[in-house]
């Protein structure tokens, strides 16, 4: 988010101050300084937007498992990813007779011992382009990554991203890279951060309460800024962190509300409208580019790279 220099100055008092008394990290390791974490420019992220429903209109309205919209995703993924430095990897599987991938992609150096992980589902339904369902997440991971590497930024852990297939059909990319890992890989992995729609037209804040610290990176950065946040319970165990919470690796994540009802006293916290879903287009065709707030596009956004800086430090 775009914060004035006043604006600025104040979140990072706050996130000094929160972070001076915060003891421990993930895995149980030492406190972490405040991260200078970049702003991410939501234009960046629309363009992404853009381009994952240029690729769903051209591709039959879907960017579904198995269908030739996803992989077009994927390579428009993997592409810019490639051309920013990372090591990337394409991981296949089968799911309902056709044929999913899954994109992990490495950013060099930092201890491969102890693993921060950033992810989100590439897919969308048939029904539509899956813009906010999960192009907003996708977009804003993979904006991310390119910050990483615009930054050069050297962490002191191993970064790593994902964008997983076959979510929406019960989150079978995700499962598959995670029972694919053997035992001592998944113990290398400090945290696996989830964002599955943060960008709902009608938007709550919302923050996953699985690992304590991971959660208190998130309340941290919202409360910098203002923004008063609730515990994520609509999504709870249906999005890919279920896979790595399952396996015992430390989870968080972010959500801004999908077809539950924004209550009047949410409405009086966020704006927006009382009585109305998130998103009113969950899951179906018009979850386009127009069924998008940018404001909460770009709050989550920012959050999500303060994290990944904050914990990988």
């Amino acid at each position: 988010m775009k914060l004035s220099a006043t604006g600025r100055a104040t979140a990072a008092a706050v996130v000094a101050v929160v972070t001076l008394l915060t003891t421990g990290s993930i895995a149980g390791a030492a406190p972490a300084r405040v991260a200078a974490a970049p702003d991410l420019p939501v234009a960046n992220i629309k363009a992404h937007l853009t381009q994952l429903q240029s690729i769903a209109t051209a591709n039959g309205g879907n960017r579904a498992h198995g269908r030739t919209g996803y992989k077009a995703s994927l390579d428009y993924v993997k592409a810019k990813l490639d051309a920013a430095g990372f090591t990337t990897t394409v991981q296949q599987f089968t799911s309902g007779g056709r044929t999913g991938y899954n994109l992990i992609a490495d950013w060099p150096g930092g201890d491969t011992g102890q693993v921060v992980m950033a992810g989100s589902h590439l897919d969308s339904v048939t029904a539509g382009p899956g813009i906010n369902d999960n192009g907003s997440g996708s977009a804003a991971v993979l904006e991310t990554a390119l910050a990483v590497s615009r930054a050069q930024y050297q962490p002191t852990k191993h970064l790593r991203f994902a964008w997983w297939g076959a979510e929406e059909l019960g989150m079978v990319g995700s499962r598959y890279y995670v029972n694919s890992l053997a035992t001592g890989d998944r113990s290398r992995i400090s945290g696996y951060l989830n964002f599955d729609m943060i960008g709902s037209p009608n938007p709550g804040y919302f923050v996953y309460d699985d690992d304590p610290t991971i959660e208190k990176t998130f309340q941290t950065y919202f409360a910098g800024i203002g923004i008063a946040t609730e515990i994520e319970t609509e999504g709870d165990g249906r999005s890919d962190h279920a896979p790595f919470d399952t396996a015992g690796i430390p989870v968080g994540g972010l959500f801004s509300g999908a077809d539950y009802i924004k209550t009047t006293a949410q409405a009086a916290k966020w704006g927006g409208t009382a009585g109305l879903a998130f998103d009113r287009c969950y899951h179906a065709s018009c979850d386009t580019a127009s069924n998008i707030n940018d404001t909460a596009l770009d709050r989550n956004g920012d959050a999500l790279a303060y994290a990944v800086w904050e914990l990988s430090f």
